[in-house]
Order: structure tokens, then sequence, then C-alpha cells
């Protein structure tokens, strides 16, 4: 064990004495620690608050487009303007020449049955008649729009000549031995009235000439007439039938139309707008033809535009007065045939049209009879006003743009 020694007393009083002397005598203060240096770190700038964060909203799912509106909707004949007014006689044979055909198709026989107790003398017979039998129906673009365009036709007379020579350098066509015209409604339904035309390569069905490669390799042997003016002839294709004075003769024939080449139509006039050669309010037949005579070493540029090419047929002119046959088979009566889109509108129905005259502005309403079509009517507001032969008919069907309304008569 460790033991625990006691100190002696002379060391004890010493002890004593020096704490005394320590009592007596102010202690000194511990100098003061010195202050820390401040902080070399930068300064923290706090960004300022934050506000709430929008959350993006989510996109609207996709929504179907509205259905497209019936091309026909049917309404009563108060709808119609002018159709009180129209003398209907003047309308009445082309009527009668569609019911040759319509007759034998089962849902016009009985319109067409009742149609020859009528008396062709008596409007207001004829009115009753297309009242009792007949639905109005408002033609209607897929867009609800019931006001398209009305353009004019009619028939022009070229003159011509059996064998080229002279000022006759122009051939019209007849149809080429290697179009193969194929009739897609004969395989698909759906497609009636649709036609595919070209020619055989191999197997194959390819396209047929355009018309700048027809100008380029002529299809000789198969020159029908030869005219005096390129230009009358182009347009005599966009008519679709015509009359040629036969020098050799002197006797007039009919130039009817036979075929197409297959290719689309498409409108010069449209073409000269885009180049900026034709204000786009300014194009008409007339406008067309002076520009070419302005322009001559641009002509066959402008008509290759339109690629397609009409082929023809010749037939006899018995009677002067009667008009040429269009898709319908049956002549064609001035203003009161008209040539419609066919995949819309039945081939020989009646129709009333509301538009105005060409030449003044004038209400043009009265009923027609869709006797004819044409490459260049498309849509179910859409109507080929044809206009005749001789007199006016040539300027008015050349200037005819006009804005129009349609309806269509259907038997109940």
């Amino acid at each position: 064990m460790q033991s625990i020694r006691r100190p002696s007393v002379p060391a004890s009083i010493a002890l004593v004495a020096v704490l005394l002397a320590a009592c007596g005598t102010t202690p000194q203060q511990p100098a003061p620690a010195p202050s820390p240096e401040p902080s070399k770190q930068p300064d923290i700038v706090m960004p300022p608050p934050v506000g709430p964060v929008a959350i993006p909203a989510p996109e609207p799912a996709p929504t179907e487009p509205p259905p497209p509106v019936p091309a026909m909707t049917p309404v009563s004949f108060a709808a119609l303007p002018g159709w009180q007014q129209d003398d209907l006689r003047q309308a009445w044979p082309a009527f009668l020449s569609s019911c040759r055909v319509l007759a034998k198709k089962a849902e016009w026989m009985n319109a067409c049955a009742q149609a020859a107790r009528v008396d062709a003398r008596d409007n207001a017979a004829i009115r009753a008649f297309f009242e009792t039998y007949f639905v109005p129906n408002q033609m209607r673009t897929p867009d609800g729009a019931d006001t398209g365009l009305i353009t004019g036709y009619y028939e022009p007379m070229l003159r011509g000549a059996r064998k080229r020579g002279g000022a006759y350098q122009t051939p019209l066509y007849r149809v080429p031995d290697d179009l193969v015209t194929v009739d897609l409604g004969s395989v698909y339904p759906n497609l009636k009235n649709m036609r595919l035309r070209g020619r055989l390569a191999g197997k194959t069905v390819v396209p047929y000439a355009t018309r700048a490669e027809i100008e380029r390799a002529p299809l000789k042997g198969k020159e029908l007439v030869w005219v005096d003016d390129p230009v009358e002839a182009f347009f005599l294709e966009v008519q679709g039938s015509g009359r040629v004075q036969i020098a050799e003769t002197g006797e007039t024939v009919r130039i009817a139309f036979a075929d197409q080449n297959g290719h689309p139509y498409k409108v010069i006039g449209r073409w000269l707008v885009e180049q900026g050669e034709l204000p786009a309010d300014g194009v008409s037949a007339q406008s067309i033809k002076a520009w070419i005579a302005a322009n001559p070493a641009r002509r066959q540029e402008l008509l290759n535009v339109n690629p397609s090419y009409i082929f023809f047929k010749e037939e006899r002119l018995p009677d002067a007065s009667v008009g040429p046959k269009g898709a319908l088979g049956v002549p064609l009566t001035a203003e009161r045939s008209v040539a419609v889109d066919l995949s819309i509108v039945p081939l020989g129905a009646p129709l009333f049209l509301a538009t105005t005259h060409p030449a003044d502005g004038a209400p043009l309403q009265r009923l027609m009879l869709a006797q004819d079509t044409g490459g260049a009517i498309r849509g179910p507001v859409r109507a080929d006003f044809f206009f005749g032969f001789g007199g006016n008919a040539a300027e008015y069907a050349g200037r005819m743009k006009q804005r129009g309304n349609v309806w269509v008569l259907l038997p109940k």
C-alpha cells in the first residue's frame, strides 16, 4: 500500500507567509486574446424568391374534321329563284330527249312515262309535271358552299380541207389504233364512269403520248381533216365538237368528240395568270387568243401546258339546226343543255341553274338538262352552259365565267 508522508512544520510556515504576501498584491489581468480576423469568403447573395412554376396544360386531343356536307340537299320548288318565271316549254324538247335514254332506268321510268301525257304547249302543265314527279336538290361542295363556277361552251366553225396544203397545215386526228381504253367501273363498281386510257407496252398499260409528244411525233395516217388555224383547232378540242367547212367541196361536216389521250385537262388561262401574263379577272377565250397573237413564238409553249388531246370522228350534218351529241348520246339544245360532273350529277337529269349572263350580268335562271360532260367540269356546284352555234354563241361562251347555284331535279 502506498504511504502518505505529512510535511514538516517549518515548511508549512513558509508556505503561509507566501500566501499572505500574495493576498496583499493586486493580481495581474491576463492579456486579452486577439480578435479573430474577418473571414475572407465572398458574401453569399440569396436569389429572389421564386413563384409557383406553371405546369404546361396538356395538348388537346386531335379532333376529327367535320364530316363533309352532302352534295345534295332536298328543298322545295319555292327555293328556286325564277322557277315561276321560266318558260319551261323551251326546255321541254330537251327533257324528252333525255327521257329517250333515262326511261330505260327503273327510277326514271314512271316520270318519263307520265311526260308523254303532258301538253308541250302548256307552260303551266309542264311546271305542274315537274312539281308532281320531282324533288329539287340543292348542290353544295363538301365544305358547305352552295355557289360555284359556271362557264360556257359552243359549237365552232372551222375552215378545212381533206388534203394537206396551202393554209391547211394543222391536222385533226382520228382515234389512234394503239389507244387502249379500260372501263374501270366494269371491274370496280365504285369507279363507275371512270376510264383508264393508255397504250400497251408488252403486257403493261402505259400513259399515252401527251400533246407535246404528239406535236413532236405526228400520228401519220390518222388525219381526219386539215384546218387552217392551230389556235382554233385547240379551242375545238376545248369545246369537244364543231363544224368544218371543206374547201374542196364547200360542204360542212360535223367533227365530233371520239376519244381522249387520258391525260388530265389543264387550263391554259390559269397558267397565263400564274406567269403574270394575264390578270386573274381578265381571262377569257378572247384574251387568250389576243395573247397568242401578240406572242406567236410562245404559242406552242402555251398549248402544251394542257397535255390532254382530243381525237375526233366525222358525222353528217343533215339538219344545221340540230346541235351536236353530248355524252348522253342525244343532241344538245342551245341554252338548255349543260355539261356536268357525271360522277356526282346523273347524266340526263334536269337541273335548275341560277347565274348571270356574261353580256350584261342580267339574271340567268332556267331549267337545264345535264346532257354532257367535260374534262374541266369537276365538282357538285359546277356547270358548263351550252350556247349553241353561230350568232353570239362564241362571244358569250368565251366570256362566261360567272358564279351560280345549281339544283338537280330527281324523281320522287
